[in-house]
């Protein structure tokens, strides 16, 4: 199975017992839809090995105690820990017409209600903070905030994303530096040669 085909489901955060269980946290907004599966894809030395799960009792937080098939004891789940663990795209739950997931939209023309076709989104980045989507715009990465109320919608047939962006955004990324900033520059400049 190649990484490009599947999606991040979350990572092994320790062992269980002493019969090679391991307790997994799920990086998914609905762990609840994951409680039935039957395998998954462990990340071990930038190959994806499909493990098969005996089985999996839910517990909080996102998080599960998974027995699979071939781990028996505590060393073999012990070398498990911080395993990130994959699923196939195709697994994952369909959404409602309006949502998307974020590796739908890569590539897409990011279109704003108020200034039209602005450029192309490029990826998405999970922060503690925040969740933001890096857009190529003018020859630089702009960083925009993942709202409902910024990002709108995906319009899938004319691969664009519609957002509305919100007010002094795009000057942050289009004016040029105060001259002070410049004056700063000029002096990092100097000081290099």
């Amino acid at each position: 199975m190649n990484i490009d085909a599947c999606f991040l489901l979350g990572h092994i955060v320790k062992t269980h017992g002493t019969k090679g269980q391991v307790v997994a946290f799920f990086d998914v907004d609905y762990p609840e839809d994951y409680e039935d599966l039957e395998s998954v894809f462990l990340e071990q030395k930038g190959r994806l090995i499909p493990f098969f799960i005996a089985s999996m009792d839910p517990v909080k937080n996102s998080r599960f105690i998974i027995s699979f098939e071939d781990i028996k004891t505590m060393e073999q789940a012990e070398a498990l820990r911080g395993t990130t663990l994959y699923l196939p795209l195709d697994e994952l739950p369909e959404l409602d017409e309006d949502q998307f997931y974020f590796h739908e939209v890569i590539g897409y023309q990011v279109v704003d209600e108020n200034h039209g076709k602005l450029g192309t989104v490029k990826e998405f980045y999970d922060l503690p903070q925040q969740q933001l989507m890096a857009m190529e715009y003018m020859n630089q990465e702009m960083l925009i905030p993942v709202m409902d109320e910024i990002i709108l919608r995906a319009d899938h047939d004319a691969k664009e994303l519609h957002i509305t962006l919100p007010e002094g955004l795009l000057e942050v990324y289009t004016e040029p530096a105060s001259p002070e900033e410049a004056d700063d520059s000029d002096e990092d400049t100097e000081e290099e040669k």
